[in-house]
């Protein structure tokens, strides 16, 4: 059986990246509200509280009955989940006269706990935290502190390890936390007694035999967008199936130039049972006169929904529709009474599998987006596919502020084509996270020659991110700005000026619309 560690989300915004610092260590873990029992399963190993945007304190604070909890599993409180353990269990929390928020030191290491091998004495350690634990529970102790709070660890050792308890103030999941990854590291081994053997070549065993076992002798139709997702989740099928997927690619006119043809080729190298369906001329249709983002989103994801289901209708051997659907679009997909969460439905096919009454099949369901690349590498997928920037999935219609037509997909086509070129012939392209050129809905005056010109701008944005919930702009050289502009502008007709997004994310987007 699959060993594994529940996390208990309280709205952290740092939950997330609790999950996937233990699944860098190879132990396999799973978010779940903090009002959702647990369930007795075997390979169980531990239960983490995770930090919440809560005060204890509060009217309207997050609980949980940990008595029910304590004694059956390994338990590390984190931030809220640490100062809600002391509240509940008897000791004194209160709100901090000043919020404890950035580095602090770790001081009075107890190292010889299990918790704390191999991390020293005056480690960085990262706070963020409004409550303030002043006194332990009856049988805690404090295994260490910081130069200005007396309690940054606690613990409660227990002769079973089952019932060892451990609350830690500080955030080791991180990068500040110097050692938080050797903390956790120490938690999962030392305590919870984890071997730490989930890989991406056991999840790539363990998914195929689960596929052919779900599916028996059954058909899998699965529709490809020439991403990471729907690419990876392909090669799981075809690995486990062979020819009883069958796998549709849409050409909806609003993709990169020549990207059509290039994944086609890419998709049908890998072996795959594909059929390319050009659809251009029906979503420029749909798109005609709406300059309205959701109006737009509304009518690719409408016609979408009826040439899959046109060419569907020609495939009567489909019992079961597959979808490239990660863990972030399932934890986002469950309510949790906390900030940290943004309620959404899958968005996938856009209700297909009632339409065409079909079973569904989520392979990667599970995964995180890094997740989801390192099991494509070890399925081989090439790295044209594995490599791509994050790709929206109205593609150009939301990169083209105002109505969408032909011309202006191609006029951006063009300008795209030059900007990614250029990244990719500098080797920019794998340290940027992801580059989009947009279309603005505006001109302006240029002059080229003797000429006045009266033309359309482009804005180039390029931003870094781990996950695309936050994204900094990319400093990408002045210099190579400079020689993509004058690019654009002299092979771009129509095109006059450049410009650069500078923005973050938040307050901004990555896209525009």
């Amino acid at each position: 059986m699959k060993e594994k560690v529940i996390i208990l989300d309280f709205g952290s915004q740092y939950t997330q990246l609790i999950a996937r610092r233990i699944r860098e260590l190879n132990v396999y873990c799973e978010i779940q509200p903090y009002n959702q029992p647990i369930k007795e399963e075997e390979g169980l190993k531990a239960v983490i509280l995770s930090g919440s945007p809560f005060s204890v304190k509060e009217e309207n604070a997050l609980k949980l009955p940990l008595k029910g909890l304590l004694g059956r599993y390994p338990v590390l409180a984190i931030c809220y989940g640490a100062q809600l353990l002391a509240d509940q269990l008897g000791g004194q929390v209160e709100r901090s006269q000043k919020r404890e928020y950035g580095k602090a030191h770790l001081h009075k290491l107890k190292q010889d706990d299990p918790l704390f091998q191999h991390v020293p004495e005056s480690s960085q350690v990262w706070m963020s935290h409004a409550d303030h634990i002043l006194h332990l529970p009856k049988g805690y102790e404090v295994v260490a502190g910081t130069e200005s709070i007396e309690v940054a660890a606690f613990r409660k050792r227990e002769e079973n390890s089952k019932q060892a308890v451990y609350g830690l103030q500080f955030h080791p999941e991180v990068s500040h936390t110097e050692y938080g990854k050797q903390l956790l590291k120490n938690f999962l081994r030392n305590i919870a007694g984890c071997k730490a053997e989930w890989t991406p070549a056991s999840f790539v065993r363990e998914t195929i035999e689960n596929i052919r076992k779900q599916v028996g002798g059954e058909g899998v139709l699965l529709g490809l967008s020439g991403g990471v997702d729907s690419s990876v989740a392909a090669a799981l099928l075809h690995r486990a199936l062979g020819d009883q997927l069958v796998c549709f690619f849409i050409d909806n006119g609003l993709l990169r130039k020549g990207e059509y043809e290039e994944v086609l080729h890419s998709y049908r190298d890998m072996g795959l049972n594909i059929v390319g369906v050009d659809a251009k001329e029906e979503f420029y249709q749909a798109l005609k006169g709406l300059s309205d983002p959701e109006a737009k989103r509304k009518a690719i994801g409408r016609t979408f929904v009826e040439v899959f289901q046109r060419e569907a209708a020609k495939l009567p051997d489909i019992q079961w529709l597959a979808q490239g659907t990660i863990y972030p679009d399932v934890i986002e997909s469950v309510s949790v009474h906390g900030p940290s969460v943004t309620i959404k439905s899958h968005h996938n096919v856009g209700g297909l599998p009632d339409i065409l009454h079909l079973k569904i099949i989520e392979p990667l369901r599970m995964l995180f987006k890094d997740e989801v690349r390192r099991v494509g590498r070890e399925l081989q997928l090439p790295e044209d596919i594995l490599g791509r920037h994050p790709f929206p999935g109205p593609g150009l219609a939301i990169r083209i502020l105002g109505e969408v037509t032909a011309e202006k997909v191609a006029l951006l086509q063009e300008a795209d084509a030059i900007f990614i070129g250029e990244l990719r012939r500098e080797g920019l392209y794998e340290r940027v996270w992801q580059a989009a050129t947009i279309l603005l809905p505006i001109q302006s005056v240029g002059v080229m020659g003797d000429e006045r010109t009266y033309e359309k701008t482009v804005v180039l944005r390029a931003v870094n991110s781990l996950d695309g919930m936050t994204a900094e702009w990319s400093r990408l050289p002045h210099d190579f700005l400079a020689r993509v502009s004058n690019r654009i502008i002299n092979q771009v007709h129509g095109i006059n000026r450049v410009v650069y997004d500078i923005s973050t994310k938040p307050p901004a987007t990555i896209e525009w619309e």
